[in-house]
């Protein structure tokens, strides 16, 4: 309970969620906890959340990283995907292979992706948000180039709606997935030598270097991860449209970066919680659920993500253990 307690940042994003789902229970008169619609919050928060994972592990690699490229990666791999696949499988005579192919091409597309973004920050000794901002460009201009600006059909294909759209156990498929890379992430940062490497270059990256850290191996190997990562959104986002184009989910980039920020990972890197990260995409997805089903314009959700990055912004600076006296430590 104490190392909860601890980080303000954690208790003032588990905070806000509270808050918010009890004020607009209260408004909705009930319906904002109901079944339909939690799993709706829980099938939109994933694709988001696991975005921000991507951005949130080039954050804490440190030297300015970040990765800017996640979004149009995403699209990458499912334009990619939805047009190659059907040449080898059927989505009607053999869904479940479709299913398959269109899931390992995805992933190889985000893996290459991500590949490159490392070696040009690595080997390339290029800025990360300029090298990503340009693969960012590179990327939605092949899925430009191959589809001509329109959107692929893939149509219902059972194995894979199945990925975006259907529940275990009544929650989300994809709010599943979401949670298990959380717990991953958060194992590998917390618990592996690869996390230590890792953040021990975002915190000091001289020293790092003088332990023997492979720090370009480590910067080729982190970008690569977060291009699968984005893969996998991309895969979500077209099992749950039925479809792939180059300009889905334009505005994910900057929630993906607020939600960053609002979790508490330091931008100069070496800093960052899984656990945090979850539930500040929670935050923002409950907030912009309340604002949707009270009727709440679009225009006042911004500011209210605004307001509530400053609070938490704040919040990293209020000990919160100085005003409660059961918690502090003890002498």
């Amino acid at each position: 309970m104490k190392e909860w307690f601890s980080d303000r940042h954690l208790v003032f994003l588990v905070a806000m969620n509270v808050v918010v789902v009890l004020l607009a229970t209260a408004v909705s008169g009930g319906l904002f906890i109901d079944i339909d619609n939690l799993q709706s919050m829980g099938g939109q928060v994933s694709e988001l959340g696991i975005l921000a994972i991507a951005v949130m592990l080039a954050m804490i690699s440190g030297n300015g990283g970040i990765d800017l490229s996640v979004v149009a990666l995403a699209n990458l791999a499912g334009v990619v995907a939805g047009l190659v696949v059907p040449h080898f499988f059927s989505p009607d005579d053999a869904p479940v292979a479709f299913t398959l192919g269109f899931v390992g091409l995805s992933l190889l597309v985000g893996a290459a992706g991500g590949l490159i973004n490392g070696l040009l920050i690595a080997r390339g000794r290029m800025t990360p948000i300029l090298a990503t901002l340009g693969t960012q460009l590179l990327f939605t201009g092949l899925a430009v180039g191959l589809t001509n600006g329109s959107a692929v059909r893939i149509g219902y294909v059972e194995a894979l709606s199945a990925i975006g759209n259907e529940t275990l156990f009544n929650v989300p498929i994809p709010f599943l997935i979401f949670i298990a890379i959380v717990a991953l992430v958060g194992f590998v940062l917390k618990r592996s030598p690869f996390g230590i490497r890792l953040f021990l270059m975002g915190t000091n990256p001289k020293a790092a270097r003088y332990a023997g850290i492979p720090e370009n191996r480590m910067l080729v190997f982190t970008y690569t991860f977060c291009g699968i990562l984005a893969a996998i959104a991309g895969i979500i986002i077209a099992s749950r449209t039925s479809s792939a184009k180059w300009d889905f989910g334009s505005s994910y980039l900057m929630i993906a970066i607020l939600t960053v920020v609002m979790a508490g990972v330091k931008p100069e890197g070496g800093y960052g919680r899984a656990l945090c990260l979850f539930f500040s995409a929670t935050t923002l997805q409950v907030m912009s659920s309340a604002f949707n089903l009270v009727g709440i314009s679009s225009f006042f959700r911004d500011m209210a993500w605004g307001a509530l990055l400053l609070l938490s912004l704040a919040s990293s600076r209020f000990d919160l253990r100085a005003f409660w006296p059961l918690i502090r430590s003890p002498g």
